[in-house]
């Protein structure tokens, strides 16, 4: 079975499955391998769980032709979402040791205590614990989760773009 040639519905709900079982890894590198996540982590979490919305929703009603755009507009932006977070991520990992910001409150803390835009501020400047390179197979989380959100995007415009008629074999 050629995934390259499933029609849309399958082709979002793999990308719904895949969604789900990347934030069931980051739940299990969180409570069983210890890897606390700093507020990146969480925002990164926060697109992947907003494709997985619009990649069940697509699933769900298959709509057809131009319909689809609708469907897989939301999950790029999902995607443009997380890749800006992690590509800043990976950015605050790469920097020399003197650069790196300070430890900061928590995530929770900052949107508490803190006016929207200012938290918002605080968590992409980054803090001490997001420049932590935790690897996983050799590479830090957050260049996975760039990876994921490329490949999820490419794979919802491929399931778009394909035909809504079979194509006549002669």
């Amino acid at each position: 079975m050629n995934p390259f040639r499933w029609n849309y519905r399958v082709s979002f709900l793999a990308g719904f499955l895949i969604c789900i079982a990347l934030l069931g890894f980051a739940l299990y590198a969180e409570y069983q391998l210890g890897m606390e996540p700093c507020p990146l982590c969480i925002f990164q979490r926060i697109g992947f769980m907003f494709m997985a919305v619009f990649f069940l929703a697509g699933a769900i009603h298959a709509p057809r032709a131009n319909g689809r755009w609708f469907y897989t507009g939301w999950v790029l932006l999902g995607a443009l979402f997380g890749i800006a977070v992690a590509g800043r991520h990976l950015w605050i990992q790469s920097l020399p040791a003197d650069q790196i910001p300070a430890c900061g409150p928590n995530l929770a803390y900052m949107f508490d205590a803190f006016p929207f835009a200012k938290a918002l501020k605080m968590v992409f400047t980054g803090s001490g614990e997001c420049a932590k390179v935790q690897p996983i197979l050799g590479l830090p989380m957050p260049f996975w989760s760039l990876l994921w959100f490329v490949l999820l995007s490419v794979w919802a415009i491929l399931a778009t773009l394909r035909r809504t008629t079979p194509r006549l074999r002669l």
